[in-house]
């Protein structure tokens, strides 16, 4: 309970309306709203840096180069976000949506499908069968963005009533098709081609460790499908560092402070006041906000936690030119988009399950892009002509690396390289750029490694498994899906209701909860 007495609250003057724990951008964002509204709000972040996992940096000496580092597209944030706090962002899209190659053919689908992709569609599969269900399907899933992505911005309502929101816009069984039928099944029935259902099945795939026969893709495709009412992934103009730098500059503006090198090593509440130490520094809030993963603060709490590991590998790369493929594809074309490499379903599946028992999946689905092809602002005037090349790469669970991390990581960097090379005219080595020192410019990062550089556990770049945009029966997740057990302790990172992803949509909810209680 908070006190509404004003002899109560003139306790309060002199500490901190918010603090704020990790700068992370959805950090920044509730910094943001909450001095916006005249709270004395404090971040801390125990990087150098704000950011986290959304910064653009050169992992290369001597390189003029400003690389997504980690997360690397856009496609959750609201534009309502970025109308409220007054962002200059600049979001592109691109050429292609996706490319898969496919021996000597490869499946095209263009951003706006024309003539290409239906050709693409009847040399990968005989017919255009499946190409009238993939044109319905998206249809539909569209209708349903359009519908839930406002509800992200808003408290959270009941699952039956966000059922009859959706079948109000969308008619048939994608409901059931997306939340309550495991996603597999459906691409099963759907479409007939394989390679079709790995390209639409890789969105339920990203960052997530789940057989496509699991609920837990559904939630992660969901995510996927929605991103500010059309599901577009965009490129943002110079990097995610781009971002994170407009949010910082109008959280400061606005009047946040913000602390880096300031690690937080304890949180405690009882409720109505809280105490936040770091370093040697102890500081008093009315509201902890707390945008690191859900068993960080646990820990800080002083309770025991069980982390959720993440299940990924992602490579960067800067090439003096992009190879040619095998298929005659236009690579600017080709890698512009997302590129697919060993993603059909049955692939797809096979990775998880031999995942799943603790191998090393015997071929590497994996997805890239290019994303100097859309932004060329991220390479300085010595790298003319260079481009960029992002590999992330599924069904890798943390497990997989303990005890042997940097061995696994070089090993899969090699294998992930031979399998690209197969769809190549030349291999891709002969095109690497190289740094000052002569080394070739390309780096990978485990769940391992992601731990250990950016604090996430286990490397989980959710901070744990999805949630449903809904409450369900049962639920205790509060109004905004950003409450704890303690009255003014929420999350307002991506482990929120609704997080994951780059969106800003967990510190917007936790800022409104804060802001009702005022």
């Amino acid at each position: 309970m908070f006190p509404t007495d004003q002899a109560t609250w003139e306790g309060f003057r002199g500490m901190d309306d918010v603090v704020i724990v990790g700068g992370g951008h959805n950090g920044l964002v509730a910094a943001a709203y909450l001095a916006r509204a005249g709270k004395s709000v404090r971040v801390l972040e125990k990087l150098p840096h704000v950011g986290g996992a959304a910064v653009s940096a050169s992992p290369w000496e001597g390189v003029d180069a400003r690389l997504s580092r980690f997360s690397y597209l856009v496609s959750l944030l609201p534009d309502r976000i970025v109308s409220d706090l007054g962002l200059n962002l600049a979001l592109r899209s691109r050429a292609a949506s996706s490319y898969t190659p496919n021996g000597r053919t490869g499946l095209l689908v263009e951003r706006s499908p024309g003539e290409a992709t239906v050709k693409s569609f009847e040399a990968v599969c005989g017919s255009l069968d499946d190409w009238d269900r993939w044109q319905r399907w998206y249809a539909d899933l569209e209708l349903m963005a359009r519908a839930l992505a406002p509800t992200l911005l808003e408290p959270l309502v009941s699952k039956e009533h966000l059922r009859v929101h959706v079948d109000a816009v969308v008619r048939g069984r994608l409901w059931e098709q997306v939340f309550e039928r495991p996603l597999g099944a459906t691409l099963q029935e759907l479409f007939d081609n394989n390679l079709v259902r790995g390209v639409v099945a890789t969105d339920a795939l990203i960052g997530t460790h789940a057989s496509l026969h699991s609920l837990s893709a559904n939630k992660c495709f969901l995510y996927h499908v929605i991103g500010n009412g059309t599901g577009e992934w965009k490129v943002p103009v110079g990097g995610m560092g781009g971002v994170t730098a407009e949010l910082e500059r109008v959280a400061r503006e606005a009047g946040a402070q913000i602390v880096t090198g300031a690690e937080v090593t304890s949180v405690e509440s009882d409720g109505e006041t809280a105490s936040v130490t770091y370093g040697d520094t102890t500081v008093e809030a009315r509201f902890v906000l707390s945008n690191v993963a859900p068993s960080v603060l646990g820990r800080l709490q002083g309770k025991e936690v069980h982390d959720e590991p993440g299940c990924q590998l992602k490579i960067n790369m800067l090439l003096r030119r992009l190879p040619e493929l095998k298929s005659g594809v236009d690579a600017r074309l080709a890698f512009a988009g997302t590129f697919h490499l060993d993603e059909s379903y049955d692939q797809l599946e096979t990775a998880y399950l031999e995942s799943a028992a603790g191998e090393v999946p015997s071929v590497l689905p994996g997805e890239m892009y290019c994303h100097s092809l859309t932004d060329p602002s991220i390479l300085g005037p010595s790298l003319k002509g260079h481009e960029t090349l992002t590999l992330f790469g599924l069904h890798l669970p943390a497990s997989l690396f303990e005890g042997r991390n940097d061995e696994l990581r070089d090993e899969l960097v090699r294998r992930y390289l031979d399998q690209l090379n197969t769809h190549l005219v030349e291999p891709v080595q002969d095109c690497l750029a190289v740094d000052a020192r002569g080394n070739p410019c390309i780096e990978a990062r485990t769940p391992l490694d992601l731990e250990s550089e950016l604090g996430l556990p286990g490397g989980n770049i959710f901070h744990g498994e999805l949630d449903w945009p809904f409450a369900e029966t049962g639920d205790q997740v509060g109004k905004w899906g950003v409450e704890t057990e303690v009255d003014n302790v929420f999350v307002c990172g991506a482990g929120s209701r609704r997080g994951g992803g780059v969106s800003g949509i967990g510190g917007h909810n936790a800022a409104q909860a804060v802001l009702e209680r005022f």
